[in-house]
């Protein structure tokens, strides 16, 4: 007669025992279906079943199969991510943020990259897709509103960076326009009239909202807008510092400046630094984002604080509330204007 293994000595022989739920079912003294439900979260039993289930499989020390658990609801306890740009520090702090929060609910965040590029971001959601992902969340997407209604149409949608309605999608929106308008309008109360703008590029909406907020406060002010003092930028330090070369380059007068990211704020801090122009005593400077690094900089940056992090866990929470057959209710903070000492009254 051929006996079977028992765990412990296909443990002894090398070979990992494979703990099912019919083990833990026998040794619990309950059916296997019932097992199934109590880890699913749907069973009905004593509490005396409960515990003896638990006990069982800490016995056992049987390890649930999430995926496989998923794929029995219809569901495989991912969500896709699509971000802009995986090295960001402003998005890496909004992808932990994601990463917590979507962990706390038995899901696990597959990322991508878009490179802020709306073909490459359209084959990114067909990847996730063909992953069977139960929803997708999109920081800052190109994708446009039409094409993200009807993504919706077939799983949960959360994007940022959009005010968008639609069934089976939440949409998170930052104010740039408001943080970009106390930012500049901090300068102008600092005596400076003369301030220089380093933009995003026009075709992403942030950057234009805070191009938007920084004209509109100088209006507001009575100060004329000097066209030249707007220096174009993509968002990295690189450009920061070129914007400074081209602005000195032309004899461009300027006694502040304000950076449409704190990485092109940073940049531009290291353009006036080479030029032995000292910040804030010769030129101040304002960054939007509030990153980490601009609180560690020379000296420490003054900035418009957006909540990355914060913005991904309501992003995850969004996506929950969706999955859950909810409604999400969750707005984003409003702007604040962190002063440090990177800004200082004009003296010019």
């Amino acid at each position: 007669m051929t006996r079977l293994a028992n765990p412990a000595a296909s443990a002894s022989a090398g070979t990992e025992p494979v703990v099912t739920i019919a083990m833990v079912a026998r040794a619990a003294g309950v059916s296997a279906s019932t097992v199934s439900r109590i880890l699913n979260g749907t069973a009905v039993v004593s509490q005396a079943k409960a515990d003896a289930v638990q006990r069982a499989i800490a016995s056992l020390g049987y390890v649930p199969n999430p995926v496989a658990r998923g794929l029995a609801g219809g569901r495989t306890l991912s969500v896709g991510v699509v971000t802009q740009a995986l090295d960001s520090p402003f998005y890496g702090a909004a992808l932990r943020g994601i990463e917590i929060e979507l962990q706390a609910i038995g899901h696990t965040p597959l990322f991508i990259s878009g490179q802020w590029n709306e073909a490459e971001e359209q084959r990114s959601v067909a990847v996730l897709r063909a992953r069977r992902v139960d929803g997708i969340i999109l920081l800052d997407a190109r994708l446009d509103d039409e094409q993200l209604v009807r993504l919706a149409r077939d799983l949960p949608v959360v994007v940022t960076g959009r005010s968008l309605q639609a069934p089976n999608l939440a949409s998170l929106r930052f104010d740039n326009f408001g943080g970009a308008f106390e930012a500049t309008e901090y300068l102008l109360r600092l005596g400076h009239r003369r301030i220089a703008f380093i933009s995003g590029a026009d075709d992403h909406q942030d950057a234009v909202e805070r191009r938007r907020g920084y004209r509109e406060a100088l209006q507001a002010h009575g100060v004329a807008l000097d066209d030249r003092l707007i220096v174009p930028g993509d968002y990295r330090e690189i450009s920061g510092a070129r914007a400074i070369e081209h602005l000195l380059g032309q004899g461009i007068a300027f006694s502040a400046l304000f950076a449409a990211n704190d990485q092109m704020a940073l940049g531009a801090m290291l353009g006036l630094y080479q030029h032995h122009i000292a910040v804030p005593r010769q030129v101040s400077v304002i960054g939007f984002d509030d990153l980490q690094t601009g609180e560690f900089s020379i000296p420490p940056l003054s900035s418009v604080h957006q909540p990355s992090h914060e913005m991904g866990q309501l992003a995850a929470r969004s996506m929950a509330a969706l999955l859950d057959g909810q409604l999400p209710q969750l707005q984003m903070p409003s702007p604040r204007l962190i002063v440090r000492e990177s800004t200082a009254f004009c003296t010019a």
